[in-house]
């Protein structure tokens, strides 16, 4: 406990962007004639790097995957991106932790401009001491390289950082680059998900958060 530096994962952590991902998920697959109406499937989009997903879910290869990238960001970048809500309860622990003087910082595998728009929209920025997500060229979309950018831009001291996120990507990515971890439940990642890469921490939902920093 004590932490200084809290670092959150955006989709399935501080919003909920289901509608707006399966829905631009469902444009591009559409651009190759395959048609997907198992929603839960499309969840799984929820978090880790879109090329990962295309090529894991769908069998796409490499240059397929790129291609249903840009048919996914036609969608999203126009309707998608405000096709989401956050998480009832989060805006009160950010406000929080910021009379706490926390440093809160996002970390997301999400292009970096899209989660500024995201959190300009709906006006939380000012939460917030940095955020940090993936360039448009897909080259930098792996938690831990975000983790490890952060941590290094900022100087940040590790024993008082820990990552807040609902998928295994954000305790793997924590757990390299030897940090903290609280797992969050309400999200898109199973508690068998979250336990199996051992975060330091589970929460079962946003009205506990607090008690882990």
């Amino acid at each position: 406990m004590g932490y200084i530096n809290i670092l959150f994962d955006l989709d399935g952590t501080l919003t909920n962007p289901c509608e707006g991902i399966t829905n631009s998920v469902k444009y591009s697959l559409g651009k190759f004639n395959v048609i997907e109406n198992n929603n839960e499937k499309l969840k799984m989009f929820i978090g880790p790097p879109l090329e990962k997903s295309f090529m894991e879910y769908y069998d796409f290869d490499k240059n397929t995957a790129q291609k249903a990238i840009k048919y996914y960001r036609e969608y999203f970048s126009e309707k998608g991106i405000y096709e989401n809500r956050l998480y009832e309860g989060i805006e009160n622990v950010l406000k929080e932790l910021n009379i706490q003087n926390k440093n809160c910082i996002i970390a997301t595998s999400k292009p970096e401009t899209f989660a500024i728009k995201i959190v300009q929209y709906f006006q939380i920025e000012h939460y917030f001491k940095h955020i940090t997500g993936s360039n448009m060229e897909g080259t930098f979309v792996e938690k831990e390289d975000i983790i490890k950018y952060i941590l290094e831009k900022y100087n940040l001291e590790k024993e008082v950082t820990i990552m807040v996120g609902d998928r295994k990507y954000d305790i793997i990515g924590a757990n390299k680059n030897r940090i903290d971890s609280v797992g969050v439940l309400y999200g898109y990642g199973t508690k068998e998900e979250l336990q199996q890469e051992k975060p330091t921490y589970l929460c079962n939902s946003v009205n506990e958060l607090l008690q882990y920093f």
